[in-house]
């Protein structure tokens, strides 16, 4: 199980967000914590400590500068995502980026576009592709929310699901999109789900508060399931040490 941090990027700046309160209204979004540092100094912090595969997500616009300073802070050991597309994921790469990270050109208006997934793969190869599966719970399965994770489509995120989308990708990322932000506790049922059937390495995002919460995630994912933390960190405002989280996956 790997640590994988964040630099998630709301107009400009350093931002931690409950993911559910995000909407194409940016001013409407309920921010749990702004940081006084720049994208680079996290990115920075990352590289020191050798954390690969973090992401830096831009939330909405107004971020191209923002992420643009992380990847030049740590060239190759970076993925990105938001506003991702076939046209502009190369340039991403070229800017230092090891991998796009795809949700909506994917992931929209409720349906999954596979003829889009199949421009990326074609424009960048699968092995530099990460695709988000934004999900939430309903009756009981687990279904890919889009626009913002507003709306529910007809894919849940089940094993034939993940295997057919591995073979399109490097890597998958989940946001329990129910929790997200929430630091009320990971989503055991959908870690255990991930670590069963991802054929591919999956990173598992929300509601991650504690050293309990990450040793949780490690039983219940049988150690193969990485894990990102936000709002919980002390360096985005929270009380859950940074340094116990990175030596705690080291073990």
């Amino acid at each position: 199980m790997q640590f994988r941090p964040c630099i998630d990027l709301h107009n400009g700046k350093v931002k931690q967000i409950v993911g559910s309160s995000l909407t194409d209204s940016d001013n409407s979004a309920s921010v749990n914590f702004e940081s006084d540092q720049s994208p680079a100094e996290f990115a920075a912090l990352y590289r020191r400590d050798s954390l690969l595969g973090g992401h830096v997500i831009k939330l909405g616009p107004g971020n191209e500068s923002a992420a643009k300073e992380a990847l030049a802070a740590w060239p190759g050991g970076l993925q990105i995502g938001g506003g991702i597309t076939a046209d502009n994921a190369a340039d991403y790469l070229a800017m230092g980026a090891s991998h796009v990270v795809v949700t909506s050109y994917v992931f929209r208006d409720g349906k999954v576009h596979h003829e889009n997934l199949q421009k990326l793969v074609k424009a960048v190869g699968r092995e530099r592709l990460v695709l988000d599966l934004s999900c939430k719970q309903k009756d009981g399965r687990y279904f890919i929310v889009t626009d913002r994770w507003q709306k529910f489509t007809e894919t849940e995120v089940c094993p034939e699901t993940l295997q057919q989308l591995a073979g399109s990708c490097d890597e998958i990322l989940v946001h329990a999109a129910s929790v997200e932000g929430m630091m009320a506790g990971p989503d055991l049922q959908l870690v255990a789900l991930l670590a069963e059937h991802s054929p591919v390495p999956v990173t598992y995002a929300g509601g991650i508060a504690s050293l309990d919460d990450l040793e949780s995630i490690r039983k219940a994912g049988n150690n193969k399931v990485h894990i990102t933390v936000g709002s919980a960190l002390d360096i985005f405002g929270g009380t859950l040490e940074y340094r116990d989280v990175v030596e705690y996956c080291r073990l």
